[in-house]
């Protein structure tokens, strides 16, 4: 496809070992409603039958790309690299599009043309799973509002749309630690517009073999290191590096919602698989290892315009102020405790 007939949107479909979902993924992408698109396929050194599958669909919409194996981030920036529109709509390679996805993301950028970035709304995946996933819901005002008071926009990864330049313009993705799409969000709320397409328009699938059920115990602290440079962002210090930190941010890190997390994740994925007794002991388990995360995952639910957020309170990083910020004034850390009050 030349650059004059590039299309307006880009699905960016990254792949590793995407097998056995990749053809029901992808049969989601070529219904789509909105036909005006291509689908740039990464895959990042697949050794099951993905690549293969890949080129061996048929539809001149589809791009593929080769390359050895670089990570996701690798993976993601490669895409920004190659794509050819101006809007990359994100896609994992386990994930299934609804039809009118790309259509309404189309409409929500024809009205809103000067934001960074859309989301919508999704729901586990596939049928049989309970709930939605956890998202934060509110204006572009209300998530920069949010990210300023020191906390992290709650947003499904596969269900955004990303203006091209703009994320390039404030770095691209960062960081191998499997929160490079957490990282993203706050840098792109505080300097563009982030807006919710408040509709559920993509299935997001919970297995074994996703790069989130493989990394969970390290991606729990690294997300606190990733709100830890954003406290460093509006402080205006120097943040260390995550190795430097990490045996702080694993005494911050609640291993009682870490192991709510795990049962969670497994209670969905045996609901998905009919397995109700297996589930329902799943869900028990939740609730013992934090009757109060278990509570705050109901109210999310059932009580879906509660605003969302993710990260640890502003007093847990007070606490390690000394070894966290070292090079920081001492009179700096007034802010910090401010921030943690009014939140």
């Amino acid at each position: 496809m030349s650059q004059h007939n590039a299309p307006f949107i880009t699905v960016g479909l990254p792949v590793h070992n995407g097998m056995p979902y990749l053809p029901e993924t992808m049969e989601s992408l070529l219904a789509q409603t909105y036909s005006e698109f291509e689908i740039l396929a990464i895959d990042d050194g697949s050794t099951d039958s993905s690549l293969e599958y890949l080129r061996s669909v048929r539809d001149p919409r589809l791009r593929v790309i080769s390359q050895e194996n670089r990570g996701i981030t690798g993976a993601l920036n490669r895409m920004l690299a190659e794509v050819k529109s101006p809007w990359l709509a994100r896609h994992d390679a386990d994930d299934v599009a609804y039809p009118p996805r790309l259509a309404r993301t189309v409409e929500h950028i024809q009205a809103h043309p000067d934001a960074g970035m859309f989301y919508s709304l999704a729901e586990y995946y596939p049928i049989g799973s309970f709930g939605r996933f956890r998202s934060t819901r509110g204006t572009p005002e209300q998530i920069r509002e949010l990210v300023l008071s020191g906390y992290l926009p709650a947003i499904c990864h596969p269900t955004v749309t990303l203006n091209v330049a703009k994320v390039v313009g404030i770095g691209g993705y960062r960081f191998n630690l499997h929160v490079e799409d957490v990282d993203l969000w706050w840098r792109m709320a505080l300097r563009h517009d982030i807006r919710l397409i408040p509709e559920v328009l993509v299935g997001f699938r919970q297995n074994v073999q996703s790069v989130s059920s493989k990394n969970l115990a390290t991606q729990a602290v690294n997300y606190l290191y990733i709100q830890y440079l954003l406290l460093s962002q509006l402080r205006g210090v120097q943040p260390l590096g995550c190795d430097e930190v990490r045996s702080i941010l694993m005494s911050m890190h609640d291993s009682g919602r870490f192991e709510f997390k795990t049962h969670m994740r497994a209670f969905n994925m045996e609901l998905g698989k009919g397995n109700k007794v297996k589930a329902l002991y799943r869900a028990a388990r939740a609730f013992a290892a934090s009757p109060s995360a278990f509570l705050r995952r109901t109210l999310d639910e059932f009580g879906r315009e509660r605003m969302v957020h993710g990260g640890e309170p502003m007093a847990m990083f007070v606490k390690y102020e000394k070894e966290l910020w070292p090079a920081a004034r001492v009179e700096d850390s007034s802010e910090l405790e401010i921030a943690g009050m009014a939140s």
